[in-house]
């Protein structure tokens, strides 16, 4: 299994839901999430990723999923691509990432963490074996060992509205008749 970086930049994505999905998560309800990957389409379901908030304090890893849909593309007239990709995933343990993160970034300074290149501008990083290994086991002194769920997503798993508002933005952005080819329509 491999493991992939998740980037959260609350400046440019501020999601006022995080608490509420950190809730359901800690209940133990299997909640769903779409993230764009960058331009990673090796990555995998099963693969392991974890969220790291960049940006703004509180810096660190604060939450963790399997991988349930490989890359897929998703139309964004933004994009010089013309599309970004995106993963599907459930979390197996979230924080609300506004007040606390599981491993802090100065944490993750010192060997063998330091390995790794966690200051990612973008989402899809591979996290390199030997940090790897480290942040597994760490992960699990801190959050407990928990089973990775079902290789199918649980029937009807809830969706973060994180999620909603993904497919709702890019519905936005997708030229009407009215919007010529190549253009964003009005924000809202």
């Amino acid at each position: 299994m491999t493991a992939f970086l998740l980037i959260w930049s609350p400046k440019k994505w501020p999601w006022p839901e995080l608490p509420d999905v950190a809730r359901r998560v800690a209940t133990g309800v299997a909640v769903a999430d779409v993230w764009g990957c960058g331009f990673a389409r090796g990555i995998l379901p099963g693969d392991r990723v974890f969220l790291h908030r960049v940006a703004m304090e509180p810096k660190g890893i604060f939450g963790s999923g399997y991988v349930t849909r490989a890359p897929y593309e998703v139309p964004d007239p933004a994009t010089k691509r013309g599309y970004r990709l995106c993963i599907d995933f459930v979390y197996d343990w979230l924080v609300d990432a506004h007040q606390q993160v599981v491993i802090p970034r100065d944490s993750l300074r010192a060997h063998p963490f330091s390995v790794q290149t966690w200051d990612a501008q973008s989402s899809g990083t591979v996290i390199k074996p030997i940090a790897e290994g480290a942040l597994e086991k760490r992960w699990a002194e801190l959050t407990g060992k928990r089973k990775p769920p079902a290789p199918e997503a649980p029937a009807g798993p809830v969706r973060s509205s994180k999620a909603s508002a993904h497919a709702a933005a890019a519905e936005a952005r997708a030229p009407s008749a009215k919007t010529p080819a190549g253009k964003r329509p009005p924000e809202r």
